[in-house]
This record gives structure tokens, C-alpha cells and sequence, in this order.
């Protein structure tokens, strides 16, 4: 199974970015260039409104990780179709096709993630990252929770053909919804139940605290966002378990 999620990973590699002129550094610089752009725009629109925490900082530790929960969640939905000739040899299995596909967002997004922050520090962005084992693993909380709905956005895109455009509509409301353009510190406290039940601004609240210590949590907690995440695989592998044999016939 690792020798085939391996290959798919190098064949999805060379898909996306083998034909540009640039290459495989085109994988990182996309993401950075567009991130940029955004800063640039919302930063002189925004600058420095959020507590304790320059607002490009605050930005990019919601939008990066957004992004990577949802390009795992979206291109999950083609990766059978995509992958299909390959199914008729023995050790190539479905799952391996979206592992394939989660890795390699994982190594754009944690690459954009880290250039983004370096040059933030850089431009002299205040920040301090005193905990680096609790960003890793806040990072690998959002990665499994964006599999587990990966897993369950391949067997849904395979049972349903409208699934590659009702699914990805679905997750939009998501983006306003987990705090990547606001502060969970702009709800009052009777009125912060509407959106803590989402272990999305859980995690990227966390994010920001964890490269700025002195931006505040508000009944945040990392718990949380693990449960969401073993659940969410425990549920996407049991769908996927359900359905391998269909797919596989199919």
C-alpha cells in the first residue's frame, strides 16, 4: 500500500505541476503568490483590528488551513474517476488514490504555510512560536479531519453524479463560518454557541495563539478538534469499507 500511495503521489505531482516552467516549485509559489495578493488587499483594509495579533498573521493561520481542509475535502470527489484505469491492477486500491491526493495538499499547504510565516517574520510581522509540537499537531488534527471527509466525499462522488457540485456549495458556508475573517472575541459570550460547535475556528484559533501567545482563547480546545477528527475518519472509513466492493465492480 505505501509503494502504491507513493507512485499515485508522484503521478498527481507531476499532473498538476509537471508541465509548467517552473515545475514542482510552481506547487509552493501558486498558493504564496495568491495568499500575497490577499494579504495585500485585506491587510490595508484591515490592518492591525484584530486583539493582540497583526492581522496578516491572523489571516494566513485561517486561510492556509482552510484551504487545506478544503482542497482535501473537494478533490477527494474525482479521485476514482481520475485514478479508474489503474483500479485493474491488483495492489492499487481507491483509498490509495485519495491518500495520494491528501498528501500532496499537505505538502503544498504545510510548505505555503511556512514560507508565508517566514516572510511574514521577516517583514518583522511580530510573532513567536513557543510551542511547535502543539502547531504539528493542531496541523495533523485538520489533516485527518479533512480525510475523513474525503473519504466521505469519494464514496458519495461515486454514488452520486451531482455530488462534484452540490458537495463542494455545501462547504462554502463553512468559510464564514470558522473564523477565517473574524475573531471569536467579536461574539458576545452569550451568543459564541452559534459558531464554537466548529471544530474548524477551534483549530484555527488555536493556530494563532500558537504563533502569537498573547492572542486570547476564548473555551477553545484542542480535545475538541481530535474528537472531530477521529470521528470524522472512523465514519469516511466506514462508508468507504461499505462501498469498495461497488466501486471496485463499477
Amino acid at each position: 500500500m505505501r509503494n502504491s500511495v507513493h507512485a499515485l503521489f508522484l503521478r498527481e505531482l507531476k499532473t498538476r505541476f509537471g508541465e509548467y516552467r517552473l515545475g514542482y516549485l510552481w506547487a509552493l509559489l501558486e498558493p504564496v503568490l495568491q495568499m500575497m495578493v490577499m494579504l495585500a488587499i485585506m491587510g490595508f483594509l484591515m490592518h492591525r483590528v484584530m486583539p493582540d495579533i497583526s492581522f496578516p498573521v491572523f489571516f494566513v493561520c485561517g486561510i492556509v488551513p482552510y484551504s487545506l481542509f478544503s482542497n482535501i475535502a473537494t478533490r477527494s470527489l474525482n479521485a476514482i474517476e481520475a485514478n479508474r484505469g489503474l483500479f485493474s491492477y491488483r495492489p492499487v486500491h481507491p483509498v490509495d488514490a485519495v491518500l495520494a491526493r491528501s498528501l500532496l495538499e499537505c505538502l503544498i499547504q504545510g510548505g505555503c504555510f511556512a514560507a508565508l510565516l517566514a516572510g511574514l517574520w521577516l517583514l518583522g510581522e511580530p510573532m513567536r512560536i513557543d510551542n511547535l509540537p502543539m502547531l504539528l499537531s493542531i496541523w495533523l488534527a485538520l489533516a485527518l479531519l479533512s480525510q475523513g471527509l474525503g473519504f466521505a466525499f469519494m464514496v458519495l462522488g461515486h454514488a452520486f453524479k451531482a455530488a462534484d457540485k452540490i458537495l463542494p456549495l455545501l462547504l462554502r458556508p463553512l468559510y464564514f463560518a470558522s473564523g477565517v475573517m473574524f475573531s471569536l472575541h467579536v461574539f458576545p459570550p452569550e451568543f459564541r454557541y452559534l459558531v464554537d460547535w466548529n471544530p474548524l475556528l477551534h483549530a484555527f484559533e488555536l493556530m494563532r495563539h500558537a504563533v502569537s501567545p498573547s492572542y486570547p482563547l476564548y473555551d477553545i480546545s484542542l480535545s475538541y478538534v481530535w474528537l472531530w477528527a477521529l470521528v470524522s475518519l472512523f465514519i469516511g472509513l466506514l462508508l468507504y469499507k461499505a462501498r469498495e466492493p461497488a466501486i471496485l465492480r463499477s
